[in-house]
């Protein structure tokens, strides 16, 4: 699969004035489109590209030339904690995207300014991770660096970039896959003649958070933010998982795409995160595998009295609950293919039972008198009244809640969860059919 180039193709970089020409051509249209979520959008994103640009000149000079790329955040629609267990995901790409505007630089130092953070600066003759310090983006980026320069292709130089997120940090739609992917997709471009597949440029993402940001992370949002679309994932090979895109019309439904930020911050649960893939593979562990993908399910049930002692409860419980998550996974995937999305609901609103019983991720342990998810959980399920579908999404703990709200109830589920949550709190999204890319160079 050969990355997307939305403008042009080709190696040479765009001097300023030409590249805001380009993206303020009726050629872009089309494509401004497609990443915006709609026509009514897409005038919006072509403003916040130029505006970008502008910003990066105001940082890095206007005697540069110029490429622009983009990166989506992710919506997980199956598949609650099963990727780190090499089982099934579904999951899909959204509107909402973190762009970079990006030009080389002569010397070998990496400069990337984040709208509203501090510059990131990294040397690429310094690589290795560091690991006497709280992790930051820097370490993102240095283990991109340093993973390309492992497959073959140094960064020879390195880079300015402006990078601006509607990905919102904390929201469980995954800002730290997109800006890995992003980086992915700049050193792709720019140092490796498009060499790497959107696949190879997940795995990226995962290695530069799992080794250089310390975070456990499993591969499924770095997968739906580069592949794009919606995208069945079977984990079983983690070097090659088998990657299968899912062609259903969600705008055809009658029903909106909500995920509602509930104020709770995630930012600072890496150990509840880690829990969960510590306790499943404990489970795996006394059946001598690594992961649960590897232990028959009838094995696990019939030494649960045995795995309590030597596991914990809530070990045995994440552990069923990866089994029943897997199958709805693939179920789901099935559903939406055969066009039945009544059974696809069902699936949803059945895996979003089983993470708070069993995956036990709508809150923390540690602070139990804090359950923003539970609370908005609570309220969108008395909106829908048994229709649609509502879950906590993502990692869990304190971020966000999906739901599937009939078009005729938006109004109604919006207005309930903002008076409880606060006004802006529930986003409308659009599944985006193009992940990680290059917008023009």
């Amino acid at each position: 699969m050969q990355r997307r180039t939305a403008v042009e193709r080709g190696m040479t970089l765009k001097a300023i004035d030409e590249a805001r020409r380009l993206l303020s051509s009726e050629a872009f249209t089309e494509t401004a489109v497609l990443l915006s979520g709609g026509t009514d959008l897409a005038e919006a994103y072509r403003t916040r590209l130029l505006r970008a640009i502008d910003t990066f000149t105001q940082h890095f000079g206007s005697d540069r030339e110029i490429a622009v790329f983009s990166a989506p955040g992710r919506t997980e629609l199956g598949g609650n904690h099963t990727d780190h267990q090499r089982g099934h995901v579904l999951a899909a790409s959204i509107n909402l995207d973190v762009i970079a505007v990006v030009a080389r630089r002569t010397d070998r130092t990496i400069c990337v300014k984040s709208e509203g953070f501090p510059a990131d600066v990294i040397s690429l003759d310094e690589l290795e991770p560091v690991t006497d310090q709280k992790p930051t983006a820097a370490e993102l980026i240095r283990g991109a660096a340093a993973w390309f320069q492992q497959y073959g292709c140094p960064l020879d130089t390195g880079f300015d970039a402006y990078t601006t997120s509607q990905v919102m940090p904390g929201s469980g739609l995954s800002s730290s896959a997109a800006f890995e992917v992003l980086l992915g997709n700049i050193c792709n471009a720019l140092y490796a003649d498009n060499r790497f597949t959107p696949v190879e440029l997940a795995q990226m993402g995962q290695y530069a958070e799992n080794v250089y940001f310390h975070k456990p992370c499993g591969l499924m949002d770095q997968m739906a933010s580069s592949v794009g679309g919606a995208v069945a994932i079977d984990f079983a090979n983690p070097v090659k998982p088998v990657v299968h895109p899912v062609k259903f019309d969600f705008s055809s439904t009658g029903y909106a795409l909500c995920i509602v930020d509930t104020g709770g911050n995630h930012a600072d649960l890496t150990e509840e995160y880690a829990a969960i893939p510590r306790e499943m593979g404990a489970v795996a562990k006394y059946f001598g595998k690594d992961v649960l993908s590897e232990v028959k399910s009838e094995q696990v049930l019939c030494s649960i009295p045995e795995l309590r002692k030597a596991c914990g409860d809530r070990a045995v419980l994440r552990a069923m609950h990866f089994y029943r998550e897997d199958g709805r996974a693939q179920g789901e995937s099935d559903a939406l293919e055969r066009g039945d999305f009544e059974a696809f609901l069902h699936l949803v609103q059945n895996s979003g039972e089983s993470s708070y019983c069993l995956l036990q991720n709508v809150y923390p342990s540690s602070v139990p008198a804090e359950q923003p998810v539970s609370i908005a959980i609570a309220v969108g399920s008395a909106v829908l009244g048994g229709r649609g579908a509502i879950r906590v999404h993502g990692g869990g703990f304190g971020g966000t809640v999906q739901a599937f709200v009939p078009s005729v109830l938006l109004s109604q589920f919006r207005d309930g969860m903002e008076a409880v949550l606060g006004e802006g709190c529930c986003h409308v999204l659009q599944i985006r059919p193009i992940g990680g890319m290059t917008i023009l160079i």
